[in-house]
């Protein structure tokens, strides 16, 4: 390696095409040479992340992204030949300002940027025209450094934009006001990480810094505010399976010019009732008059309208306009075209109520992490708020309830959400749900004879998201593969399994008259594993079935200690019994048991025991959270740890 790395890094302050100062980025020596060990291993080094932001009395904003790279390996050689940037060109442009590449062997190229490319992104599920801006560096090998800058214009993240090709594209919906989430954390070694804004003198902005520390400062310059935020020698997060979001657990800032979040929720409100996105239809009004009769409670009104929408509006994002955001389609878009994204399933729904009688209204929340007090729009979804006759609100959420005896999805517990109501609202939370509105019960009458052939039966039954994982093969699936797929449950437990019959009521598609319930009547030739005067197996219920409606077993439990919080699919309980007779003159060899354990994570039950000529096994595991702390590791762990140990061979002895 050259000294040219000492000197491409002593750059001098440039100037971008929005009239900001870039970061000065030097080194003496090249860090990667000084600490090589540091950074062994690692396909590239980030010298420099920054970005500059001057932001207008509009709250739209200029930004230059500039990054340096450092190849370090042929595999960072590959990942880094192409440079990509995502946009939306809705509410933003992006373009690479200048692209210069600094080769090992002392040569210096400066791209010609007029042959970036600007072309549609790859997308799934969600066609709203997302762009992507491309630049070919071409073949790097290690020790090339890649020092370039993006401009861009707009506003950060948000989910509407106007009609039109003009400026006023790039001003927020909520005019005059900034916010910015910034991930302090790095994928990369990152030697410095700079985050600037100029605001308006008469701006006011509010900041916090989260889960880590930075060095910060606010000065005046040129008439302006000037906020500078700058962490160094960052080193890639380490994850932990099934940890929370990053954004919950790694260094990051938040900001936001807006005082407080009753702000954005009156101006969410304001928007969707100025547009007219909740205007009544006939012919939706005459759908909504067919469901709600002869309904006399509100809860039954509410609940036969949230499943109607949740299960006849297809989830679909094409690109329609204006609307695509905070303001709501209107009805009658909504209920003709029968699909949309989140906001358009939730907002026919809002709709409906509305043309019932309730009160309704929009409301937004984030689908996969925590939503901080500073009211910086952390936002991925949208749902509805339901006024009740008790005068409180209660969420709902069609887009994640098709199919589902629920009307809020618990695999949405522990999440925030903020209503656009009229009077105004805080961030709020919803709450727990209790295991026992998720439990899943299995109880087997099992016979097991001297040549280890298994006959019996077992009644299944669940409620909740138990209900609905369990069920999906009936309200998602054709028909004629719900034998395969009911078979399947026994084949998980033994290929030699043969499945004699299932009982699954009169019609299993039907969520909302009751949990599921089907009981199963099978043999399972040779299930014992024999010996000579002695077998071998594993109760029923403890042998891989029905396994995809118990998440946690997905959870590594073998890890001892946890850094940060971790996420099970839903709070659960599971119940487990199983009586097995065994052959004439067996008994069981392994000892009694009898467990139990206590936290406020979770609890479990169990006992195993030899009554008469019958194995006797029970279990009652409570899975108390979706979202857990560290500190609630310990006693997840250990509950589930107790209730894996009954996965053991039991031994049986003539």
């Amino acid at each position: 390696m050259k000294f040219i790395s000492i000197t491409i890094l002593s750059f001098l302050t440039l100037t971008s095409t929005y009239g900001q100062s870039r970061e000065s980025c030097q080194f003496a020596p090249d860090p990667t040479l000084q600490h090589p060990e540091t950074y062994a291993g690692y396909d590239c080094v980030n010298l420099l992340d920054s970005t500059h932001v001057n932001v207008q009395s509009t709250g739209s904003g200029s930004f230059a992204v500039c990054k340096i790279i450092k190849i370090m390996t042929p595999k960072g050689a590959l990942a880094n030949r192409v440079l990509k940037y995502d946009y939306d060109p809705l509410t933003a442009h992006a373009e690479f300002h200048r692209v210069t590449l600094y080769k090992a062997n002392g040569d210096v190229h400066n791209l010609d940027i007029t042959q970036q490319y600007d072309y549609a992104a790859p997308a799934r599920a969600i066609y709203w025209g997302a762009r992507q801006i491309m630049m070919e560096v071409g073949p790097l090998e290690p020790g090339d450094i890649i020092d370039y800058q993006i401009d861009k214009k707009g506003f950060t993240y948000a989910l509407l934009a106007g009609d039109g090709e003009d400026e006023s594209r790039f001003i927020p919906p909520m005019r005059g006001q900034f916010y910015d989430i910034v991930p302090f954390w790095a994928t990369e070694p990152t030697i410095r990480k700079v985050y600037k804004v100029s605001i308006p003198m008469e701006k006011e902005m509010q900041f916090q810094f989260y889960q880590g520390e930075c060095t910060s400062s606010m000065r005046y310059e040129d008439g302006r505010k000037a906020y500078t935020f700058v962490s160094t020698d960052i080193m890639p997060a380490k994850r932990e399976p099934n940890m929370v979001d990053l954004f919950d657990a790694a260094p990051k800032l938040m900001m936001s010019s807006t005082p407080k979040w009753q702000d954005k929720s009156l101006w969410f409100n304001k928007v969707n009732e100025d547009y007219g996105s909740f205007a009544s239809l006939p012919e939706a009004q005459k759908k909504v008059d067919e469901l709600i009769k002869g309904k006399k409670s509100e809860m039954e009104k509410i609940a036969v309208l949230t499943h109607w929408v949740a299960d006849n509006i297809r989830y679909s994002g094409i690109s329609m306009g204006k609307g695509e955001g905070y303001t709501l389609h209107n009805t009658k878009m909504n209920y003709t075209d029968r699909c949309g994204v989140c906001k358009d399933i939730a907002g026919t729904l809002i709709s409906f109520l509305r043309m019932a009688g309730f009160e309704a209204y929009p409301a937004m929340t984030m689908a996969g992490s925590r939503v901080e007090s500073i009211p910086a729009d952390h936002f991925n979804h949208c749902v509805a708020v339901v006024k009740l006759s008790s005068g409180t609100y209660m969420p709902l959420d069609p887009t994640w309830v098709p199919f589902c005896r629920e009307l809020w999805s618990s695999a949405e517990q522990q999440q925030n959400y903020l209503p656009g109501v009229p009077e105004g609202s805080d961030l709020c939370l919803t709450p727990v749900s209790a295991p026992e509105n998720h439990y899943v019960r299995i109880n087997a009458v099992n016979k097991l004879d001297a040549k280890g052939t298994l006959t019996g039966q077992f009644t299944i039954t669940a409620e909740g998201q138990s209900d609905s994982n369990i069920r999906g093969i009936f309200t998602r699936g054709w028909q004629s593969t719900w034998q395969n797929m009911l078979e399947n449950q026994l084949l998980a437990v033994s290929p030699k399994a043969r499945l004699i019959s299932v009982d699954y009521g009169k019609n299993p598609k039907d969520y909302q008259a009751a949990p599921i319930k089907m009981t199963f009547r099978y043999e399972i030739p040779e299930y014992a594993i024999p010996g000579e005067k002695e077998m071998l197996f594993k109760p029923l219920v403890m042998n891989n079935l029905y396994n995809q409606v118990k998440s946690y077993l997905r959870i590594n439990t073998e890890l001892e200690d946890r850094r940060y919080g971790f996420k099970d699919a839903c709070s659960r309980l599971v119940e487990l019994d199983e009586s097995i007779q065994l052959p004439s003159g067996y008994t069981l060899v392994n000892a009694d048991r009898n467990d139990n354990t206590e936290s406020n994570a979770a609890d479990f039950e169990g006992s195993l025991r030899q009554d008469g000529n019958k194995v006797v096994l029970h279990q009652k595991l409570a899975l108390k959270k979706r979202v857990y702390e560290a500190t609630d590791w310990d006693g997840f762990r250990s509950a589930v740890n107790a209730h894996k140990s009954f996965e053991d061979y039991l031994v049986i002895k003539k």
